[in-house]
């Protein structure tokens, strides 16, 4: 089998939560000769960085015309070490390959005839325990800012009668306006930001009661000082664990963190790569990573990432915030690691534009993913979308 061609393709699905951002999965579309299609995505649906990428796998697409598509360790070195810039990582390198990565596999498992999870070693995990994911955005198909601590119990209200027994939430994100306040949470937190998140927690504590775990999201808003000041508060209210408290670029930085507050730390969506990951392993400053699979190499090496994880007894959240491509690669891994937590089901996928995009809609039932059996990754862009997306094929 040859590749023959790559579809680069930039859908649109509408608008993010945050501030009217469009939501613009990228995703590829491998092609052999023997007519099997493999479907990727690069993991830079919102904000910026989608047509970066787009671009960037054209470039890599360029390589692997003519390589057989099972031979996804080799493609996968090709891009990483042949392209001098590739061995550099970040964002969008590893977006791209990841991109086409995932494609490969989703080839090889229509190939056999297997999920992909059968390639990965086979399950490990049955049933995937989901939790409801930035309900600061409220839990519905509408994007609502929640302001109040009153629009934080109803919705967390609303993830629970879904099933859900655990959900996310960024309590500082949005001002007492209902704006998205990125830029305030340096230096140190005044007194009424820190009670602002705190009674909002407080607020998703009494209407979740004892038995929900709570997530804490703070998108590497707040720096090490104010993670520090915040954290502190929300012990008490027993925190599942603290998610992205910092910026990861300085990993010594999450060591002070955890010196400091009594709550498990996460981060990852913005780590690429074993190199990316190895000194929070090493420190044993995280106790759950969160890779992208979509922008950290792809499921060959989320997979790597995972295994050195359970070396050390660390955890392992997949970052899912993308489109359905992203949800199906996720759901394909999850079921393969021992070190599985929970899966992020985030609140862009109930958007109906996002759902829209695919063939399937894969939903958690009663707070549990069941994974998909159809064979490769169980998922493909609809006719539909490619048609009204922009795509550029290489050959």
């Amino acid at each position: 089998m040859k590749i023959t061609s790559v579809d680069v393709i930039k859908t649109n699905a509408g608008t993010a939560p945050v501030e009217g951002t469009h939501w613009n999965p990228i995703c590829v579309r491998v092609n052999t000769d023997e007519g099997i299609s493999g479907f990727g995505e690069a993991g830079v649906a919102y904000t910026s960085g989608g047509d970066a990428a787009f671009g960037m796998i054209k470039d890599f697409a360029k390589l692997v015309i003519g390589m057989d598509p099972m031979q996804n360790e080799a493609i996968w070195n090709k891009m990483h070490r042949d392209t001098f810039w590739g061995s550099g990582g970040g964002t969008i390198v590893f977006s791209a390959m990841a991109a086409i990565d995932i494609a490969l596999w989703d080839i090889k498992g229509k190939a056999l005839g297997v999920p992909v999870y059968q390639l990965l070693g086979g399950k490990t995990n049955d049933h995937l325990r989901t939790y409801a994911s930035q309900i600061q955005f409220d839990w519905d198909i509408k994007a609502t800012p929640m302001i109040t601590p009153e629009d934080y119990a109803r919705a967390t209200k609303k993830a629970m009668a879904e099933g859900y027994t655990a959900i996310k939430v960024d309590p500082l994100g949005f001002d007492e306006e209902g704006n998205w306040d990125f830029m305030a949470n340096y230096g140190l937190l005044e007194h009424h930001q820190i009670k602002k998140a705190v009674d909002r927690v407080a607020a998703i504590r009494e209407a979740g009661g004892d038995d929900l775990d709570i997530i804490v999201e703070l998108h590497s808003l707040t720096d090490t000082n104010t993670a520090i000041q915040l954290g502190r508060e929300l012990e008490k209210f027993k925190i599942f664990y603290y998610e992205e408290p910092t910026q990861p670029l300085n990993p010594r930085l999450y060591k002070e963190i955890s010196r400091k507050v009594n709550i498990p730390l996460a981060t990852g969506e913005r780590s690429y790569s074993r190199w990316g990951y190895r000194q929070f392993f090493e420190d044993r400053t995280v106790s759950i990573i969160q890779p992208d699979i979509c922008n950290t190499g792809g499921l060959t090496e989320a997979k790597k990432i995972c295994d050195m994880a359970l070396t050390y007894d660390v955890g392992v959240q997949i970052h899912v915030c993308g489109g359905p491509i992203s949800t199906a690669a996720a759901l394909q891994l999850e079921a393969a690691i021992p070190n599985f937590v929970i899966h992020e089901h985030h609140q862009t996928a109930l958007m109906q534009g996002n759902i829209d995009l695919c063939k399937y809609n894969y939903q958690p039932k009663n707070g549990f993913f069941e994974v998909p059996e159809r064979p490769g990754i169980g998922q493909e862009l609809t006719d539909e979308t490619i048609a009204n997306a922009e795509v550029f094929t290489v050959k």
